[in-house]
C-alpha cells in the first residue's frame, strides 16, 4: 500500500536554509530568544508562511502562529503543530527547528492533496524555549497555558540586562493576541530525540508516551577568602570545596539509584576567582530530572538535606533559589497509538519512549491532548553543532506527523 508522502526536498533544504541563519563571527549557530538574529529566522518563518498561504498571527509573547482554517470552519478549535526556533549558543540546525518546519510542510502536503479537515490546523513556533537568555525555559508555551502570566514574562531581565517585552517589541514580534487565543483540539511536536536510545537499538521512531519532570535551583554557599598559602586546611571555609562536595553527592547519589533519576551541575561560579585565595562564595545550578513525581520530590529533599548538613558541619551559609519547577507530564495514550499504528503501516519500528528533554508538549498538555514523534539522534548529541539526524530519518518523522495529522484532522475523527 502506498502512502502520500511530504516533499523531502522542500523540508530539507528549508530546516538547512533556516540553519545558515543567525551565525555570528565564528559561524556558531546563535539565535537567542527576542535578540537580532532570531528576528531574522523569525522573518524567513513568516515569509514560508505566508507562501503557503497561511495567516499569520503573532501573540504578545511573540509565539508565532501560522493558521490553514479552511472556509466553514471559523468556530472548531484547531489541531496544533510545532515547537520553536531559538537555539542555545552554538547550536546544531535541528533542534526544535524540525518540528516547526516539518509543522509547515504536512500543512501544504495536505493543501496540495486537496485534504479538507475537520478543523483548522495550525502551526506554531514558540517563543524563548531554550531560555538561554530568559528564564524560565519552555516560557512561551508555558505563558499560553496559563501557566505563568504573560505581563510577568514579559518583564524578565535577560542575562544581557535586556527585558524580553522591550526586545521583541524592538524586533517587532510583540504581537496583539492575547496568549491562549486559540485553544488547540489536540497538540503535537515532532523532535530529534536528543538522545541515545533510537540510533542504540535501531528503531525509527519513539511516540513519546511521557516526559521527566525538571527541577532547577540555584545554590549559592558563604565561606571565608583568605590567602591560598597560608591558611591550614584544617582552619578554612572553602566555599569551593563545599560545592564540590555537592556536585560528588549529586553524581554518586544518581549513578547509584537503581532508576532514571538525572542530576546535573551546569553552571558555577566563585568569588572572588582568584588563583591564590579560598573561594568565599560558590554559586552553582542544579538540574534534578525524573519521570516519576515522588523521584523528584525525593531527589529535592535529599539535596536540602545535604546543605543542611553541609551547612552546619562546616559552618557555611546556604542559600537555595527555586528556578524553575514542571512535573513530569504524561501524554495522550490515543495519540500515542496513532503514531505507533502509522509508523506500523509505513513498514517502521517504533517504540514507546520518555522524552529526558523539556519540550513546548509538555506545557501545551496542560489545556490539550498532546503527543510527540521522536527520530534518531546521531550519538544522541544535541545543544551541539554536531547535532545530526540523518535525512531518511527526518522525512521518515516527517511523514509520520502527515499520517498522524490527517487521523486526526479527518472528518469527525478526535485525539
Amino acid at each position: 500500500m502506498s502512502h502520500p508522502s511530504i516533499n523531502a526536498a522542500r523540508l530539507l533544504g528549508r530546516i538547512r536554509t533556516l540553519g545558515s541563519i543567525g551565525r555570528d563571527g565564528e559561524d556558531r549557530l546563535v539565535r537567542l530568544a527576542a535578540s537580532d538574529t532570531e528576528k531574522l529566522g523569525r522573518d524567513q518563518f513568516v515569509a514560508w508562511l505566508e507562501g503557503a498561504g497561511l495567516a499569520v498571527a503573532v501573540d504578545r509573547m511573540g509565539n508565532i502562529f501560522g493558521i490553514w482554517r479552511p472556509e466553514g470552519l471559523d468556530d472548531a478549535a484547531p489541531l496544533m503543530l510545532g515547537s520553536h526556533i531559538d537555539t542555545v549558543i552554538d547550536a546544531g540546525i535541528y533542534d526544535g527547528c524540525y518540528g516547526v518546519l516539518a509543522g509547515l510542510e504536512v500543512i501544504e502536503t495536505l493543501k496540495a492533496e486537496g485534504f479538507r479537515p475537520s478543523r483548522p490546523v495550525v502551526v506554531a513556533a514558540f517563543t524563548n524555549e531554550e531560555g538561554v537568555r530568559y528564564a524560565p525555559d519552555m516560557m512561551g508555551s508555558l505563558v499560553y497555558a496559563g501557566g505563568l502570566d504573560v505581563d510577568a514574562a514579559l518583564a524578565s531581565v535577560g542575562t544581557d540586562g535586556t527585558v524580553l517585552g522591550d526586545e521583541l517589541a524592538r524586533i517587532g514580534y510583540a504581537g496583539d493576541y492575547e496568549p491562549g487565543f486559540l485553544r488547540p483540539q489536540a497538540y503535537l511536536e515532532l523532535h530529534i530525540e536528543q538522545g541515545p536510545a533510537l540510533e542504540r537499538e535501531s528503531i525509527s521512531i519513539g511516540a513519546v508516551e511521557n516526559l521527566q519532570g525538571i527541577s532547577w535551583q540555584r545554590v549559592t554557599i558563604d565561606g571565608d577568602a583568605n590567602h591560598a598559602g597560608t591558611t591550614p586546611m584544617s582552619m578554612r571555609r572553602d566555599a569551593g570545596h563545599a560545592a564540590a562536595r555537592v556536585v560528588t553527592f549529586l553524581r554518586e547519589r544518581a549513578v547509584a539509584a537503581n532508576t532514571p533519576t538525572v542530576a546535573t551541575v551546569g553552571c558555577m561560579r566563585f568569588e572572588p576567582n582568584a588563583i591564590n585565595v579560598i573561594p568565599s562564595r560558590a554559586t552553582f545550578t542544579v538540574d534534578l530530572r525524573d519521570p516519576d513525581e515522588g523521584r523528584l520530590t525525593q531527589e529535592e529533599a535529599a539535596l536540602a538535606a545535604f546543605l543542611d548538613v553541609l551547612a552546619m558541619e562546616e559552618r557555611f551559609s546556604v542559600s537555595v533559589e527555586r528556578l524553575a519547577r514542571f512535573e513530569p507530564v504524561t501524554f495522550d495514550r490515543g495519540i500515542v497509538e496513532h503514531i505507533e499504528a502509522a509508523a506500523g503501516e509505513r513498514g517502521l519500528s517504533c517504540k514507546r519512549m520518555t522524552s529526558g528533554a523539556g519540550h513546548d508538549a509538555q506545557m501545551i498538555a496542560r489545556i490539550a491532548p498532546a503527543a510527540m514523534i521522536f527520530v534518531p539522534s546521531a550519538g544522541g548529541i544535541s545543544h551541539n553543532p554536531k547535532e545530526y539526524t540523518a535525512d531518511d530519518d527526518l522525512v521518515a518523522g516527517a511523514n509520520i506527523l502527515l499520517d498522524v495529522v490527517r487521523r486526526l484532522a479527518a472528518e469527525g475523527e478526535t485525539a
